[in-house]
């Protein structure tokens, strides 16, 4: 892949006796929208960890432009250009949601402890650019005028975006989303695969996503890799994916597949 953002190459991650991810090979392409599905337990969110250090991998590297991830803290990860959410929100509830989106952008601040002691001119530069920063994350992800609140008080669906707006506040080139619609009904998960179309489209930002509806998975991926008990089963476009043979054997289980005509295949897929 000659325009790749991010290479995996052979990673394992072994949690005691449970190979989690297995000699995993996968690459990113540049502002494309990437995503990895499987089924429970197949090591999707494990890969998540590794790339963002909060796991180190037994073995393999993890590459980002010129840097090596393996090893790296995730403060350092996410300076360099990869934010991440999570499949259960974590967001600082007794925060509002500007402060929350202000926390996010730490990474990127420079004024330190002898500037907030004396309100150096740096500090309150800084804090005025990072306030002007954060409302327009605010307006961008449709959460203009909900700024005071605190973010245990806004709708799920505004939870779901302000954590996205905290990922975007550290500026990144790569964005991992994992289950971005997780516990939406119909008309917010539509609204979400648009907003993420909006992400790379927009922003330029190239997107890595864990997600269980295969109807957006289907809709909204260029790429999808299929993982299994911590390997890779499957890789291709969506129309190679919902028609294969493994993917549909892992969803469903053996001997699934030969006893599906295509159109059963790609909607189990």
């Amino acid at each position: 892949m000659n325009n790749s953002i991010l290479k995996i190459q052979k990673v394992t991650k072994v949690f005691g006796g449970l190979v989690a991810v297995n000699k995993l090979d996968l690459e990113l392409a540049e502002h494309g929208i990437h995503s990895v599905i499987g089924p429970n337990g197949a090591g999707k969110t494990t890969l998540f960890n590794c790339i963002t250090g909060f796991y180190k991998p037994e073995s393999g590297d993890i590459i980002f432009g010129d840097h090596l991830l393996v090893g790296m803290l995730p403060n350092r990860i996410t300076y360099l250009g990869i934010s991440r959410t999570y499949q259960n929100i974590r967001l600082f509830s007794n925060l509002t949601a500007i402060e929350n989106i202000l926390v996010g952008q730490h990474p990127r601040l420079r004024a330190g402890m002898v500037d907030a002691i004396f309100k150096t001119p740096r500090m309150i530069k800084e804090e005025k650019e990072a306030l002007e920063e954060a409302r327009r994350l605010l307006n961008f992800v449709n959460l203009k005028g909900k700024g005071d609140l605190l973010s245990k008080n806004l709708p799920y669906g505004d939870q779901r975006r302000l954590e996205i707006a905290r990922a975007l506040a550290s500026k990144p080139k790569i964005l991992l989303l994992d289950e971005p619609t997780a516990g939406m009904n119909p008309s917010e998960t539509q609204a979400m695969v648009h907003f993420i179309r909006r992400l790379r489209d927009e922003l330029g930002i190239t997107i890595l996503l864990i997600e269980h509806q295969m109807r957006v998975v289907m809709s909204i991926s260029e790429f999808i890799t299929v993982l299994d008990f911590g390997e890779k089963i499957a890789e291709g476009t969506a129309a190679e994916i919902q028609n294969n043979p493994k993917v549909i054997e892992a969803y469903l289980g053996r001997g699934a597949a030969s006893g599906l005509s295509q159109k059963q295949a790609a909607a189990a897929a």
